[in-house]
């Protein structure tokens, strides 16, 4: 074990160390004993940076007193303190000093193990551990016990649980049945409470939140819900003036598919049009899924392909992105007609099918969903960016009330923003098919900068908690299935976002030969205020 093992550990947490305390959890040869150790340290002290002076006070904890000594740790070393991304810039000294390294931060796709009923029970006790450890540094939820601790006797206090069931009263109150590792009680949302009713009113089964209650064992009633909600305190900027472009659901092989407007693009990327001098700084372009229609996706769909074979509509995608600048990374993620499962995490495409793009020098292949970071360097740790290409969009748009209301599959963001508040990607267990991993890729862990979806075909650019979400546009033309559904479609809209100053820009090729006709330059509206 050394200090890289314990740095690893504390970013996943979130936590920053004393250095003091670094050298010396590194030192140790328990790594099991010292996860543990860290995660009390986290939940006694409620902090985010733990100094030598808040492990010394810690020691009066006797769970924690009693690991140092399991473990011997004798802290007789310097008192000053650094945070961990000092550290991990000293670490950087030894790296590549280019700024295009892209890092993926997603643990390795589970694969290859047969479903047992405890593989589902370990996966919701892990995810609910995980959720629990976020919300206990809330500081509302003061009095917290657990649901076997609530005794006859009527009195104030906080639980943590998780959504079982939910049902209105013929008096309109709601009635939520939650749980935790201990047990399970019934608490009762009155309708006199607008705040809390209303968050309980768009509570989606087997979430989990805080609650602010009063009662007793036989019955609870709810004064406060606390959501797991998640926030960048600040937002970051790179040092150096780079864009990143977002697409998604191209459905190369469609008859419905917009070449013209997509090559044009092509063209816009290799310095063809007048008057776009951004074009030389353009560094990343994500692709969030759905990059071809693919093949027997729903019935009868050969009548829609323009291309009949999965790895010839992936061979000739290949070839018109072979035609992108080289100095563009191209990061690209699977989605619902990409050949891959659809049970998530996806895996990334299939080499089978997609080899022509696995051929291509500045692509980088990841999962879905899947946390990367890029523009990183000596001088600046990077953006996080969560990419999800948002299968389970469609059940909270037709289930949760709020969302029901907006017909949000046209407002996606909200949407993202909805799910950003549960800190889970999908988190009833019929949203989405999922493979029940020891760690839940769906919660998220590590709050991001960046959170791009696809799947909805809506273009939207938004800035919540000072995280930007956003959703890319499709470049298939509206089709009957969308009619049906009342969803309606943007296409062709690439946003661009300089990772300097933020400035957003939205590209628009759509109908190109027609709107742009005797011009040189794409249409460009340039959005300087983002809605928050």
């Amino acid at each position: 074990m050394g200090k890289k093992e314990v740095l690893n550990f504390c970013v996943e947490k979130e936590i920053l160390l004393d250095k003091s305390l670094l050298d010396l959890f590194g030192d140790s040869n328990d790594f099991e004993s010292i996860k543990i150790l860290i995660n009390h340290l986290k939940n006694f002290t409620r902090k985010k940076i733990i100094t030598k002076e808040a492990f010394e006070q810690s020691k009066s904890n006797q769970e924690i007193n009693e690991l140092v000594f399991k473990i011997g740790l004798n802290l007789e070393v310097c008192a000053k303190t650094h945070s961990l991304q000092s550290v991990l810039n000293e670490e950087k000294e030894t790296n590549s000093k280019e700024s295009d390294i892209i890092k993926v931060l997603t643990p390795k796709i589970c694969n290859g193990k047969k479903f047992e009923v405890k593989d589902f029970v370990n996966y919701f006790r892990n995810r609910f551990n995980e959720m629990k450890s976020f919300l206990q540094e809330n500081k509302n939820l003061n009095n917290l016990i657990s649901i076997n601790k609530i005794n006859d006797s009527k009195q104030n206090f906080s639980i943590i649980g998780i959504i079982y069931n939910k049902k209105i009263t013929k008096n309109k109150n709601i009635i939520l049945e939650v749980e935790d590792l201990t047990g399970r009680v019934k608490l009762l949302v009155n309708s006199s409470k607008k705040e809390a009713y209303e968050k309980a009113e768009n509570l989606s089964l087997d979430s989990i939140f805080g609650f602010k209650c009063s009662g007793n064992k036989e019955i609870l009633f709810v004064n406060e819900i606390i959501f797991p909600e998640i926030a960048v305190p600040v937002r970051k900027k790179s040092l150096v003036e780079e864009y990143a472009l977002f697409l998604g659901d191209l459905h190369y092989g469609s008859k419905k598919f917009l070449k013209n407007d997509f090559l044009k693009f092509i063209d816009y990327l290799n310095g063809k049009f007048q008057n776009t001098p951004e074009v030389e700084k353009i560094k990343y372009l994500f692709l969030v899924g759905d990059l071809v229609t693919g093949v027997g996706n729903y019935p009868e769909q050969e009548k829609d392909l323009e291309i009949m074979d999965l790895e010839q509509q992936f061979c000739e995608l290949a070839n018109i992105l072979s035609k992108i600048p080289k100095r563009i990374k191209i990061i690209i993620s699977p989605g619902n007609h990409d050949g891959v499962r659809l049970m998530e995490p996806q895996p990334s495409l299939d080499e089978k099918y997609a080899w022509a793009l696995y051929e291509l020098e500045n692509v980088v292949m990841v999962g879905n969903p899947c946390l990367i970071n890029i523009a990183s360097n000596e001088f600046f740790e990077g953006f996080d960016v969560l990419l999800y290409h948002g299968f389970s969009y469609p059940y909270y748009a037709n289930s949760v009330p709020q969302l029901m209301q907006i017909k949000s599959m046209n407002f996606p963001e909200k949407i993202m923003e909805y799910l950003l508040k549960q800190r889970h990607l999908a988190p009833t267990h019929s949203s989405v098919q999922y493979y029940p991993c020891e760690k839940d890729v769906h919660l998220i862990n590590k709050i991001p900068d960046f959170f791009i979806s696809a799947h909805t075909h809506k273009s939207s650019v938004k800035i919540y908690n000072n995280i930007f979400l956003i959703s890319t546009s499709s470049w298939e033309s509206f089709t009957p299935y969308q009619e049906k559904f009342g969803n309606t479609p943007d296409h062709c809209k690439i946003p661009m976002i300089n990772l300097k100053t933020h400035e957003v820009k939205i590209l628009d090729f759509e109908n190109y030969n027609s709107k742009a006709e005797n011009s040189k330059s794409p249409q460009i509206e340039i959005k300087q205020e983002i809605e928050k």
